[in-house]
């Protein structure tokens, strides 16, 4: 059978680029599968994929979201850099409401928008680079380039598709 789907926040090149290069440097290489991402839904069922696609190409057929990294989040055996954004908050609203039923438990548990850097190291390795990354720390626009569509494959993810946002 096919594996659940993920909804993300396509990130921007020039920001992607940057936050990949973090979790590259600070994800331990064995257990790092993914690149740099935005999860907004982290497994609805693959019968609804037609319907997905439905959704995310007419949301993306508006402007780009405004979005922010705001401050890192402690994550015990990692960190991840926040995300702000009412735009996307929005958008997970209405991908939320839309497959009400079909949301996984995670997923109806509310939405902490967020990029990891670092996951599955020792606490006090977390807290030593939570700590440098902070130093100096500046609130930072996001770009946000679409919504993407992905099958979780038992670790790695299969893109499906993107589907970029309409310009400014």
């Amino acid at each position: 059978m096919a594996g659940p789907l993920i909804v993300t926040a396509e990130l921007a090149t020039r920001d992607f680029a940057w936050l990949d290069q973090l979790r590259r440097a600070h994800y331990p290489a064995e257990r790092n599968r993914l690149p740099a991402h935005l999860t907004m839904l982290h497994a609805l069922p693959p019968s609804a994929e037609a319907e997905v696609r439905r959704a995310l190409s007419r949301l993306a057929s508006e402007p780009p979201p405004h979005a922010s990294i705001e401050g890192l989040m402690d994550l015990g055996g990692g960190l991840a850099f926040r995300v702000a954004s009412a735009d996307l908050d929005n958008i997970r609203r209405e991908l939320a409401e839309h497959f009400h039923g079909l949301l996984s438990t995670q997923d109806s548990g509310g939405w902490r928008p967020h990029v990891t850097i670092q996951n599955k190291v020792p606490p006090k390795d977390a807290r030593a680079l939570l700590a440098r990354l902070r130093e100096g720390f500046q609130p930072r626009p996001l770009g946000i380039s679409g919504l993407g569509l992905h099958r979780y494959l038992g670790g790695p993810w299969e893109d499906l598709a993107a589907y970029s946002f309409r310009g400014r």
